[in-house]
Order: structure tokens, then C-alpha cells, then sequence
């Protein structure tokens, strides 16, 4: 898969060797250009090629760990090349490993994924010029992907929930 990710992963020696070589997609994040990544995820896309989003655009900070507000960027992509959105949640990462600090990577934990129902909507294409559109589609999609993360939450097991 490619992964659009922020800009400055590319710089890191080695990190961004492997970005590269790897072909995943810069994101110049506060820019205001959306665009030149879109385009490159829509090529991609076009070639047949898998892109991963994190509609969020940074990782999760909430307090409980569930999803923030998404950027409505894998909302235009799909839009704009068709393709439609394959929703995908994990519990469990938020122990593993956390943004930074003492004991940031906490290994032997495990890391749970479900895979939705893609979410088709070239239909609704008309509609992205309206205004509200794309934000409450892309709320749509990540009230799935919430609720899904919920459900993965409720059952993973308490002795593995802890932070110790």
C-alpha cells in the first residue's frame, strides 16, 4: 500500500530512504495544498494501486483513543477517482506505542484490526459542491469507523487495556 504521510517523515535519514523507495506520498501539512497529494493518490489509484488514508491526518490524541475529526481529503479522493472507501479500524496501538516519552513502545501487546464494508459514494458526486457536503460525508464515514473502533474496544480484554 502507499500512505500518505507528513512531509517531514521524508527528511528523517533513513525514515525518508524508505518513503521514498517505498513510494509513499508527501503530505505538506498547513500548506494549503491538499491538491499535489490528492493528484499523486489519484494516479495511484488509477495504476491500480492501494492508498491508506488516516482521514485524521495526525494520530489520535483523544483521551479514550477513539477517532478525531477527519480532514475530508479521503473523501474527495474517492469523489474524484471513484473508488470507494474501505473503512478500517484498530484497537490496542494506543498502548504499544504512543506519540513520545519514557516508555513509549510497549511490545507484547496486541494490536487489533476489522475491515468494513466499502463506502460507495459516487453517487452523492453532485453534492460536493454544496456547502456542509463534503464535512458531513466525511463525518458519515468516520462515524463508521468509529463505531467500529467501539466495538473492537469492547471486546478486546481488560488485562491487555491498562496502560502498566
Amino acid at each position: 500500500p502507499r500512505f500518505l504521510a507528513k512531509s517531514e517523515l521524508f527528511h528523517i535519514p533513513l525514515v525518508g530512504l524508505a518513503f521514498r523507495g517505498a513510494k509513499q506520498i508527501p503530505v505538506q501539512r498547513g500548506s494549503g495544498d491538499a491538491t499535489t497529494a490528492l493528484l499523486a493518490a489519484r494516479r495511484a489509484l488509477a495504476e491500480g494501486e492501494v492508498i491508506v488514508i488516516y482521514p485524521e491526518g495526525t494520530v489520535t490524541t483523544r483521551a479514550d483513543s477513539l477517532p478525531m475529526r477527519a480532514k475530508s481529503g479521503v473523501v474527495r479522493l474517492s469523489l474524484a477517482s471513484g473508488v470507494p472507501i474501505t473503512p478500517l479500524a484498530s484497537w490496542g496501538s494506543q498502548v504499544v506505542w504512543q506519540k513520545s516519552g519514557k516508555g513509549s513502545l510497549k511490545l507484547g501487546r496486541p494490536v487489533w484490526t476489522r475491515v468494513g464494508a466499502p463506502i460507495d459514494l459516487s453517487s452523492r458526486r453532485e453534492e460536493a459542491s454544496e456547502p456542509g457536503a463534503l464535512r458531513a460525508m466525511t463525518d458519515e464515514v468516520m462515524s463508521v469507523i468509529t463505531a467500529m473502533v467501539e466495538d473492537l474496544r469492547a471486546a478486546y480484554p481488560e488485562r491487555w487495556a491498562a496502560d502498566g
